[in-house]
């Protein structure tokens, strides 16, 4: 009895010093979750930070540079949020420099770029500038214009790809801007839709380019007496504009194609061009990139035409952050720079955060997107940031921008429901990232870098664990 009356005793007092052992920190609670997940198959780099004190709650690797993928994102949405304002506004104009007489315009037009990525985007809600323009042009009374149509695009350098992009982003189907070329002078997103239908067993499928037949198209595919197989394929070099299809597609198929184009300016012209004859307007001009001219355009003798303002840039961000708009990034990341170039404004984004009082020792930026490879980013830099910017005069702008859980038409669509979240996702082969804020159970505001390299597992299973980290930080005493 006496025996039986200790062990009771003991398992007592085990109970009780169960029940006084302190609650798992926060990093305890994010390394549970990522031993469950992906045990040691994933190189992590974490930092928790509190907004208010500031205090570090969890710190993994987090001074070593790492892959952000499109969380590379709020480096450019921030800086420039800062640098330029959320009410500032592109403005591209149309000048001329020559005259109008009896309806007739001599001389040369000049479409002036300012690096608006909304320009006559697919993205952008609203009428096509280029098409106002004309129309604009034939309400003027103008029925002929004889000499120059210029693109200038020399706001940005003439170097459209970032350093450490894949080719095939630039030559094939894309998706979401996965591929495109920057430029001053931008319309249409930079690219061209292809849609691609099947007609009779036997013979090539209809083929329609949109919003206009840009690209030299050779279709040499066929449709197959079969319902089911596409194999479609496609052929186009580096900086072409002709492409060629071949392969087979099914009865019934229909499928869409989203090509870059190689020459954003030319393309501009072109489709320039096309709404002024559309509009009556007899074009008896040659189309001439600025980079073709011996000078560039003098407009101090120029007279300005017309005008498209772009919306607010806290508007822009919006798209860049929610739907992670790698095109809208990557304009809005050289428009940051002095001199139009990626390294202009990879020297402006760290001149941005040293003033933050974030040190940017082990940072790497090559572009604005996160496509880049060669983009290398330490969580507590994306940690502080998103401190930061909490405290900063663009707050408002900065928060409204980053997808809340669960959030239509944004990257965290089906993600993290009814959880107090505003992060940015981050995808690209071997790399998923998350940053953002969410709350404590007592009410506490954290910044949150989640950063997952080198992984070898499938990636729904490390996006699910760092959805279970963002779920513990939340339930976090």
């Amino acid at each position: 009895m006496r025996s039986v009356f200790a062990l009771g005793v003991a398992l007592c007092l085990v109970i009780v010093m169960l029940g006084l052992r302190a609650p798992l920190s926060v990093e305890e609670r994010l390394d549970a979750v990522r031993a469950q997940f992906t045990a040691d198959q994933t190189f992590w780099g974490i930092y928790v930070q509190e907004v208010a004190s500031g205090r570090v709650l969890a710190a993994q690797h987090a001074h070593q540079g790492l892959l952000p993928a499109s969380v590379q994102k709020l480096l450019t949405t921030a800086a420039a949020l800062d640098l330029l304002g959320p009410e500032f506004r592109y403005q591209t104009v149309l000048y001329l420099n020559g005259s109008i007489e009896s309806g007739v315009l001599r001389g040369d037009l000049i479409l002036r770029g300012s690096g608006d990525p909304t320009f006559g985007s697919p993205s952008w809600d609203g009428p096509d500038p280029l098409r106002q323009w004309a129309q604009a042009l034939a309400k003027q009374g103008i029925t002929r214009i004889q000499g120059r149509i210029i693109g200038d695009d020399n706001v940005f350098d003439n170097r459209p790809y970032a350093d450490g992009w894949d080719v095939d982003y630039l030559t094939s189907q894309f998706t979401h801007g996965l591929g495109f070329a920057v430029s001053g002078l931008s319309y249409h997103d930079n690219y061209v839709v292809v849609r691609v239908a099947a007609t009779q067993p036997g013979a090539p499928p209809r083929v329609r380019q949109e919003p206009m037949a840009y690209l030299h198209l050779e279709n040499r595919a066929v449709t197959a007496a079969r319902r089911y197989g596409e194999a479609l394929g496609m052929e186009r070099a580096f900086g072409s504009e002709s492409l060629r299809l071949y392969g087979t597609v099914p009865v019934g198929y229909q499928g869409t194609l989203e090509l870059p184009v190689a020459n954003p300016t030319r393309y501009t012209l072109e489709a320039f061009r096309r709404y002024l004859v559309a509009e009556g307007i007899r074009v008896e001009a040659d189309l001439v990139d600025v980079d073709d001219l011996p000078s560039p355009p003098r407009y101090d003798r120029a007279q300005p035409l017309l005008v498209h303002t772009s919306a607010p840039l806290e508007e822009i961000v919006q798209l860049i952050n929610r739907r992670s708009h790698n095109f809208y990034a990557e304009q809005l990341f050289r428009t940051l720079s002095p001199d139009g170039t990626a390294e202009g404004a990879a020297r402006r984004i760290q001149a941005f955060l040293r003033r933050q009082g974030i040190d940017t020792q082990g940072l790497s930026i090559r572009d604005g997107s996160g496509l880049s490879r060669k983009n290398l980013v330490p969580p507590v830099v994306l940690g502080e940031l998103l401190r930061a910017m909490h405290h900063h005069p663009a707050r408002e702008a900065f928060l409204t921008s980053l997808p809340q859980g669960g959030e239509r038409r944004s990257t965290l669509e089906g993600r993290l429901h009814n959880v107090p979240v505003r992060a940015k996702t981050g995808s690209l082969m071997h790399v998923r990232t998350l940053c953002g804020y969410t709350t404590t159970a007592d009410g506490r505001m954290v910044a949150f870098a989640l950063m997952a390299n080198n992984y070898t597992l499938p990636a729904p299973r490390v996006v699910h664990a760092i959805d279970q980290m963002v779920r513990a930080l939340h339930a976090s005493p």
